[in-house]
């Protein structure tokens, strides 16, 4: 909230202060009114001297009327000022989540997970919007009535005064209670309006899988479970609050009778003094009229209350994903000596809450060198990969990028020096040319750049063959493609900035062997000066590599060139094995064709 705050400028809080000015001025002019309608009371009984009863009452009437009209308008200008007033905290709250999201480090993203820093994002925000729409008016007007109504009102009757507090602690007692009970359950709201939302995501990208499993039935179980459960919890609290109307009424209709019984009571002890009757009544009607002021105001605050719960669930939320510290932060250097040098330090590495994924990492990858990492499933490729991307910050040791730590490099000058290319082709939607230049807001990649790009990526073929070309329109996600096609659109991307290093994450793996070998010698050829780092599973896409590093359970346990790992690595080896035949890895450790 003080993160909005900052952000609102002079104008916001102008209109802010004409709004409290107008819900002030339309509270004066509600409580204006009781007092025309004693004067008119004293005109009516004769306790008023008056020449033209009529015309006095009129013009009493009539200033009642202006002051109804006058508090009605004020309070359209505060409702209209506060809708707008939401409106630009929401945007503000939205930008402030996403903008922070972005800059968290991959670990973190992934433990909120997507699913729910979408609800966070989108229906989070909408309650903090809904509240300061209609709380914010509320929650100023509502204790401004209620406490000036209360001073117009006890000096007349003490009885109708005790009677009246009565009412107010049973309606604070109510509305307590049900904050109480409620705050919990709108906590569980949130979290299966999460898990909703990850039902539904998977179940729409998963559709094929979905269909060819047969598994449209228990995909309807799956979502109609926790459907429903948040369906129940949703009607209990409805139910919860359904109450607050019909008791609210009962006390403001109770009080009223009551003041009016109590009062009828009191007048009855002053009989035969018609003044001092007089006087009451005029008193009582003036009373009853201010008490449902006082009633009024705190029937406002309990819609407020009803609305507080879910809406501070809500804030929490978004004020754990505003809280959640930034661990990539950006340095300051911007020019090196050397260019496209990697190293590692004995670098290890853990998530939160886990063993090392990676430990005592060590290596050196040269200007225009391509370095290999291959090992078994969850040996910690990846997570290597993504530390020299700055995915990641290690736990333990140091990267050095260009002979400069690479924790001291601005964020903005490193990404532009390294090209990454994920395990998953990811890809927006926009054009193929708008995917391919992404992230260039300075329009360095020329039209020709996207075009050598989409060469070297062996994608020229399928681009031209496209119905627009490089303005074809990608669906979300890449849809409309095949996977290999996403994957070269992909790779394009990372070569077309021009990076000092290159990182293929298994980038290869839905590439057919002939496209491979194709890419691999068109990277050889046109990219001599770059580094390349690249995962690979498959040794054929790995095998030409300038050094390959074995893994096996986040250690390094071999280093070397194809035919020397053949040699000396059981690990590699092994790999090796469950692709190739003996009589072909013995061929390829005499020196045979490496391509």
């Amino acid at each position: 909230m003080a993160s909005l705050l900052k952000q609102l400028k002079a104008k916001d809080w102008v209109l802010f202060v004409i709004s409290i000015l107008a819900i002030v001025f339309s509270v004066f002019l509600e409580l204006t009114l009781p007092d025309y309608m004693e004067e008119i009371t004293k005109l009516v009984t004769g306790q008023t001297a008056s020449t033209d009863i009529l015309k006095d009452v009129l013009v009493n009437g009539g200033m009642m009327l202006l002051c109804a009209v006058g508090g009605m308008l004020c309070t359209a200008i505060s409702t209209v000022i506060s809708s707008y007033v939401s409106s630009l905290a929401a945007y503000y709250l939205r930008e402030a989540v996403f903008n922070h999201v972005t800059d968290l480090d991959t670990g973190n993203v992934k433990s909120f997970s997507t699913a729910s820093l979408l609800t966070r994002t989108t229906n989070d925000v909408s309650q903090i919007e809904m509240i300061i729409a209609f709380g914010t008016t509320q929650l100023i007007k509502a204790p401004i009535l209620a406490i000036w109504a209360i001073c117009k009102i006890i000096t007349k009757s003490w009885q109708l005064s005790v009677l009246t507090g009565v009412a107010v602690v049973v309606i604070v007692a109510i509305i307590m209670v049900l904050m109480y009970t409620l705050v919990p359950r709108f906590r569980i709201v949130q979290r299966l309006t999460d898990a909703i939302n990850r039902i539904a995501r998977e179940n729409l990208s998963g559709m094929k899988v979905v269909r060819a499993y047969n598994a449209e039935d228990y995909e309807q179980r799956k979502f109609g479970k926790v459907s429903q459960e948040l369906t129940d919890i949703q009607l209990g609290n409805r139910n919860r609050l359904a109450i607050i109307n019909p008791v609210l009424l009962l006390v403001m209709n109770g009080l009223s009778m009551g003041i009016y019984w109590l009062g009828a009571y009191l007048i009855s002890l002053a009989q035969g003094d018609l003044a001092a009757q007089g006087s009451m009544l005029a008193n009582i009607v003036v009373f009853g009229s201010y008490a449902m002021y006082v009633i009024q105001g705190f029937m406002l605050l309990s819609f407020v209350f009803m609305m507080w719960p879910q809406a501070k669930v809500s804030g929490n939320r978004i004020n754990e994903v505003l809280k959640t510290p930034v661990k990539i932060k950006s340095g300051t250097v911007r020019e090196t000596a050397v260019h496209g040098k990697l190293e590692f330090r004995n670098v290890s590495f853990h998530y939160e809450g886990d063993g090392n994924v990676l430990t005592d990492i060590s290596f050196t990858a040269s200007p225009g060198e391509v370095v290999a990492f291959i090992g078994a499933t969850g040996c910690g490729k990846s997570t290597l990969v993504g530390l020299a991307a700055r995915l990641y910050d290690p736990s333990e040791g140091k990267i050095y990028f260009d002979d400069v730590n690479i924790k001291e490099f601005d964020l903005d000058t490193l990404y532009d020096r390294i090209g990454y290319v994920p395990q998953k082709a990811v890809l927006f939607s926009d054009t193929v040319e708008e995917n391919i230049t992404f992230g260039d807001e300075d329009g360095r990649i020329s039209s020709q750049d996207v075009h050598e790009a989409l060469r070297i990526a062996q994608a020229s073929e399928f681009v031209s063959n496209l119905p627009e070309g490089v303005d074809f329109q990608v669906a979300q996600g890449g849809s409309n493609l095949s996977g290999g096609q996403k994957q070269r659109l992909s790779i394009a991307r990372a070569i077309a900035k021009k990076p000092e290093i290159l990182i293929f994450d298994d980038s290869f793996s839905a590439l057919d062997f002939a496209t491979d070998k194709a890419l691999r010698e068109e990277l050889e050829k046109s990219l001599k000066g770059t580094t390349i780092l690249m995962v690979g599973q498959r040794i054929a896409t790995i095998k030409g590599a300038d050094k390959i590093i074995v893994l096996e359970h986040g250690r390094i346990v071999g280093t070397g060139k194809h035919e020397e790992l053949l040699a000396s690595c059981p690990v590699y080896r092994e790999i090796a094995l469950s692709q190739f035949s003996e009589e072909e890895i013995e061929k390829e450790m005499k020196g045979g064709d490496r391509q």
